[in-house]
């Protein structure tokens, strides 16, 4: 007889609620088919009170150490606090026997993301890292035209993540401080180079230019990133604050046909707004209207290419990947290892664009 007991939900705890923990993470653990959102840990009054209004019965925890002193509470870790905790929060985590998931980047330097990962392996413990624009509709319908071929020999790869913010914002992540880890190189840029690198393979040249625009900043929030990929792709990726007319979010050109798609992925808009996932409910899905298209010979505005539609976004599958993982049931969704490959591609960023060379890897 085929046993049909539920598995008992895996406890998980999120440190930070913030931004990162309050709309990406501690959603979609609660959204997530054999997780449940167990302790959330802040010392913020505000924020305590906002983690019991949308989540009630959950536990508050003032610190980290109240739950790396209880291991057996808990069956993973989520870190969603600051840049500069990632590597102690995660070191302490992992000597207490817990699995890890690191918002990115998981560290200031591939070397501490490295040391991370032989931590986890020395103790046999999953570290994941939240790569979630890996689960953005434009990603996902732009891997699957590469892997049916249809826009030939893959050429040129450029992908956008601009934004209009005259205005400074405040808070670490404008930090000029190098323990803060802030500017855009390390918080968008950890995006668009981690994507370049799961398209198209390992880089072996990097480029960049990093200006800092704004009256008043600390860091940089206009930069360029340019790879050469082994594969012999080149990869120009943009960041920026300070883009007043927004570019195509992907600009894909290849021997056959180009794909050129505008817009943002719906579903950060969504949970901003309180959205949630839910079984049998439409998630990250835009309006036809934004399909990119896919062409050659003409440009897309004036109505060049063929509508092609686009994926659902998916960041669901994350968590769901990484349930299946603690669970023997399938493999570590974004490994340290991968990331430990993109900071050695945004060192390189640094290195290029503070000393006006090319940079080797």
């Amino acid at each position: 007889m085929t046993s049909t007991t539920t598995p008992t939900p895996l406890r998980v705890a999120v440190i930070g609620y913030g931004l990162a923990g309050s709309v990406f993470h501690a959603p979609l653990v609660a959204a997530t088919d054999g997780l449940v959102l167990d302790t959330v840990v802040t010392g913020n009054p505000e924020r305590q009170a906002q983690a019991r209004a949308e989540f009630p019965g959950v536990r508050i925890a003032e610190t980290p150490e109240a739950l790396f002193d209880d291991p057996g509470a808990l069956d993973l870790v989520v870190i969603a606090s600051p840049n500069k905790t990632h590597v102690p929060l995660a070191t302490a985590a992992l000597r207490a026997g817990l699995p890890v998931v690191v918002d990115k980047p998981v560290a200031g330097t591939a070397a501490e993301a490295r040391e991370l990962a032989a931590l986890a392996d020395e103790r046999g413990l999953l570290l994941s890292v939240f790569q979630n624009r890996r689960w953005d509709n434009d990603f996902l319908t732009l891997r699957g035209l590469l892997e049916r071929g249809e826009l030939g020999e893959v050429q040129r790869f450029e992908s956008r993540f601009e934004r209009w913010r005259p205005q400074l914002k405040g808070g670490w992540r404008e930090s000029g401080a190098p323990e803060e880890i802030g500017g855009l190189l390390y918080d968008l840029g950890s995006h668009v180079v981690d994507q370049a690198l799961v398209l198209f393979g390992p880089a072996v040249r990097v480029y960049a230019e990093a200006d800092v625009r704004r009256p008043g900043a600390e860091t940089d929030d206009d930069t360029f990133i340019a790879l050469t990929h082994a594969s012999g792709v080149r990869s120009h990726l943009y960041v920026s604050a300070t883009t007043a007319q927004l570019g195509p979010r992907f600009r894909v050109l290849g021997a056959g046909a180009g794909y050129v798609k505008y817009g943002l992925d719906p579903q950060e808009a969504a949970l901003r707004e309180g959205k949630r996932p839910a079984a049998g409910v439409p998630w990250g899905v835009e309006a036809e209207g934004l399909w990119g298209r896919l062409g050659s010979g003409e440009s897309p505005l004036t109505g060049g290419g063929t509508p092609v539609p686009t994926e659902p976004g998916d960041y669901p599958a994350y968590y769901a990947a990484v349930a299946a993982a603690l669970r023997g049931a399938g493999p570590n969704p974004v490994t340290a290892h991968e990331a430990a490959a993109a900071l050695d591609v945004l060192e390189a960023a640094r290195r290029s664009a503070a000393e006006g060379v090319t940079v080797a890897l």
